[in-house]
């Protein structure tokens, strides 16, 4: 689960099993928002990890929106405190269309990096609905390769 807090510039999010199992990471960032034609939302955020995986995290979110369309990106790199090793980077990129305020589908990627591995490119679709304050997300990735998986995101606002 993330479980994410904005009030005016200020952003706070805790996440448990995002950055490996059994480890809880707790994130605090400012949110730079505007935009008339372009509306956009980007917050450089500092992250604390703890569990299996133990560091610091410097962090950005972004989102640009424009006429249904929107591009929305996460990124981290994490700095283990036990060993050089274990620092990876992770990014998160959907871009997508909203025909209607309740619907909107687009295409989807993830990265991740290990320490001197290869990269490890996720590629795949997105299409998602909300009701009131309640978004439910559905991506599909690696279709056509050995190992698609399906993950599902469900949202609620308040």
């Amino acid at each position: 689960p993330v479980f994410r807090a904005d009030k005016n510039r200020l952003h706070l999010e805790a996440r448990y099993n995002y950055e490996d199992y059994e480890t809880f990471s707790g994130w605090f960032g400012y949110n730079f928002m505007g935009g008339k034609k372009v509306e956009y939302i980007i917050t450089p955020m500092v992250g604390g990890v703890a569990g299996l995986s133990n560091g610091i995290a410097p962090g950005l979110e972004f989102t640009f929106t424009y006429k249904g369309f929107e591009i929305y990106s996460e990124s981290e790199y994490l700095f283990d405190l036990k060993t050089s090793e274990n620092n990876f980077l992770y990014s998160w990129t959907d871009v997508s269309w909203s025909p209607k305020d309740w619907l909107w589908f687009g295409l989807s990627g993830q990265r991740t990096r290990l320490y001197q591995t290869d990269l490890d490119i996720q590629r795949g679709l997105l299409i998602g609905g909300g009701l009131k304050q309640w978004e439910l997300t559905s991506y599909l990735y690696n279709i056509g390769f050995d190992d698609p998986f399906v993950l599902i995101s469900l949202s609620v606002g308040f």
